[in-house]
């Protein structure tokens, strides 16, 4: 039995999820402030390992933005390990330099992973309007829908930018799960999936208690109240990585 499938018989319980970005060196310019969010392939060696060795208690995996390392780097160094994770793509990146190709996705796919929706733009959907926001929202499942043949039911919210609009509006577009940027575990029943991101500068023992879902109470009570109030409508204020 494969961690995967350790780890899918743990289902009626909650764990963690993470947010992987990009590994080793970007093949792409990148925006102000995403640099922090790439790790060497050592960090990312190290962090596979890690969940190897958490067997059923593992946290689920997860990449945003669509980077060309999720093919040449992550997804061989995950399937060494029995491991399965969920890539995230903006549909805009897709054949650019640095970003993964229809045939990175194909081969993503082919190997085992899941591929959802990152948007189109890399936007902060609350800033949107209605329009836009919609065409976010199904222009890119419409694009990653043509590569894998089937469709495309999960989003990674981009920045973990939402507010009950954007929930609406997802479950409205056809989506049936939505991961946010909200850390600690999540309920695999729910529809919004919290997830944790990992940076490179983090100390072993921070992404030792992300991986096993680990929060001191003040922050869980933080986080309870902060996505209980991003589900009211109200004027966007700021981005959350």
């Amino acid at each position: 039995m494969t961690v995967t499938e350790r780890h899918m018989s743990t289902m009626d319980h909650s764990y963690p999820i993470i947010i992987l970005h990009g590994i080793g060196t970007p093949q792409r310019t990148l925006e102000p402030g995403e640099d922090v969010f790439w790790l060497s392939q050592l960090q990312f060696n190290t962090v596979l390992d890690t969940i190897v060795e958490m067997g059923p208690a593992a946290p689920h995996i997860t990449f945003d933005d669509g980077n060309l390392s999720d093919h040449d780097i992550a997804m061989p160094l995950l399937l060494e390990r029995g491991l399965r994770a969920d890539f995230f793509v903006l549909s805009r990146r897709i054949d650019t330099p640095g970003s993964l190709g229809e045939g990175h996705i194909r081969a993503l796919q082919s190997a085992g992973m899941t591929i959802g929706s990152h948007g189109v733009a890399h936007q902060d959907w609350r800033r949107l309007d209605a329009t836009a926001l919609h065409a976010e929202l199904t222009e890119s499942r419409a694009a990653l829908e043509a590569i894998c043949g089937h469709a495309i039911t999960t989003a990674g919210i981009p920045f973990g930018g939402y507010d009950a609009r954007v929930l609406r509006a997802l479950r409205h577009a056809g989506y049936t799960t939505a991961y946010s940027s909200d850390r600690g575990t999540m309920n695999p029943h729910a529809f919004l999936r919290p997830r944790t991101s990992i940076k490179g500068a983090m100390q072993s023992s921070d992404v030792a208690a992300i991986l096993a879902g680990q929060m001191p109470i003040l922050q869980q009570l933080s986080r309870m109240i902060g996505m209980g109030s991003k589900r009211i409508n109200r004027p966007w204020k700021q981005l959350r990585l």
